[in-house]
């Protein structure tokens, strides 16, 4: 069984216990939560597929801690003695997808 759930810009493909990183939200470690724009379900080979989002869906997720990534750009123009150099630190929430749940449940 597996989800396709929409957080910010991004898409993520889960399965019950795979951990992803999400967009960062504050929230405490050890907290739960749930994701509610859920896009597609597929169980035992049944498919259901929102018309955007499934009705009543949602996956209960866990905070097992944040992560960061720093990336850098640099700029560099030969003959001109133009060095430019910028970083960004993008942070995350590392989540474990706990259960999906369909309507109703």
């Amino acid at each position: 069984m597996y989800a396709v759930f929409e957080d910010g810009s991004h898409q993520f493909r889960v399965s019950e216990g795979d951990v992803v990183n999400i967009e960062y939200r504050e929230i405490a470690l050890g907290a739960t939560f749930e994701l509610t724009k859920i896009l597609l379900v597929v169980r035992d080979g049944d498919i259901q597929v929102g018309l955007p989002t499934l009705e009543g869906a949602r996956i209960i997720t866990e905070v097992v801690g944040e992560d960061s990534i720093k990336t850098m750009k640099q700029y560099f123009r030969r003959r001109k003695n133009s060095i430019r150099l910028k970083g960004h630190r993008q942070h995350y929430v590392k989540v474990r997808i706990k259960s999906i749940l369909l309507a109703g449940q």
